[in-house]
């Protein structure tokens, strides 16, 4: 094992408590968590979608001022709700508030409902389309927050005439991290321009995935070990791994959602979930995120260091 594995926490925004949110947060930037994420939805993606949810830039924000350690993301952004130029504005000046703690995280987006009701007309023909969208905008958000000036941008989605990015990110390469998994193009668009790559799932989905982005990177002459493999999954911390499962079940119904017998979780002791995770570690995830729902398990999110720990021996 290597001593580079990081902790962090994905705080669901699923929920009309601002104060539960930053408690959390302070909660683990005290215990010394490596990064801090939400989502970017509109509208509640587990159970009812009436459901209370905060907006992402807005709440990363926010816990910048909370926090000093973790970097902060949205795991990840929708690029279909805003341009890039939009977009690397927002992520630059998040990086001024966090004095230089920001991640871009952006995808293709998936929830058609979201875009039907707040009337954004970016959906397009399906999702090979959107995926499309989302290889040029990295692009362009790549070259903006490098400082590129650029004179005139005329792609298939977006045009852009003397575009600059003013002020600069505080960090000299604000690092862009692409969530998804599909073949074709979002791995391609993470095999160029990515800095980290965020998926899920069992030990062998994991594995075949890595296999296809190296394959990517191998296409374009790019070294795979460039992109830092981020993993998110469900978590409990709990001595008897039993009584941790039953907990994580009445946190997912509380959500809405369920705990399937399919469904990869970890539950137990920090020595347990580590031992769980050497293989995933081992085929290079060594970013590790645990999905944290409302209302935010403290006893996990102050005994992740401990499976960091036991990792990095």
């Amino acid at each position: 094992m290597t001593a580079d594995i990081r902790v962090g926490a994905l705080l669901w925004p699923q929920t009309d408590s601002w104060p539960a949110v930053r408690d959390a947060a302070e909660r683990a930037d005290r215990v010394g968590l490596d990064s801090l994420w939400t989502w970017d939805h509109l509208n509640a993606i587990v159970g009812p979608w009436e459901g209370p949810i905060l907006e992402g830039w807005t709440t990363l924000s926010a816990l910048a001022t909370v926090t000093v350690r973790p970097t902060l993301g949205l795991m990840v952004g929708a690029n279909t709700f805003r341009n890039p130029g939009l977009t690397a504005k927002l992520a630059t000046t998040l990086d001024h508030v966090s004095e230089g703690r920001a991640i871009l995280g952006i995808g293709g987006a998936w929830f058609e409902r979201e875009h039907q009701a707040f009337g954004f007309e970016t959906w397009g023909s399906g999702f090979g389309e959107r995926l499309d969208r989302l290889d040029e905008a990295v692009m362009l958000l790549r070259r903006l927050l490098d400082g590129e000036r650029i004179a005139d941008h005329r792609g298939r989605f977006y045009a852009l005439r003397d575009a600059l990015c003013e002020p600069r990110p505080v960090q000299p390469h604000l690092p862009i991290l692409i969530g998804g998994s599909g073949p074709q193009k979002t791995l391609r668009t993470t095999a160029r321009y990515a800095d980290a790559w965020n998926t899920g799932g069992s030990v062998e989905a994991l594995r075949r995935k890595d296999a296809t982005l190296r394959d990517r990177c191998a296409e374009i002459g790019r070294n795979p070990d460039e992109i830092e493999r981020t993993v998110s999954d469900w978590f409990l911390i709990r001595d008897d791994a039993a009584e941790a499962r039953r907990v994580l079940g009445r946190l997912a119904a509380a959500n809405g959602d369920s705990l399937g017998a399919d469904d990869t979780v970890y539950v137990g002791s920090p020595r347990k979930i580590a031992d769980d995770l050497r293989p995933v570690v081992e085929l290079g995830f060594r970013h590790i995120i645990v999905d944290a729902m409302a209302p935010y398990d403290a006893e996990t999110i102050e005994r992740l260091p401990e499976v960091r720990e036991l990792l990095r021996q």
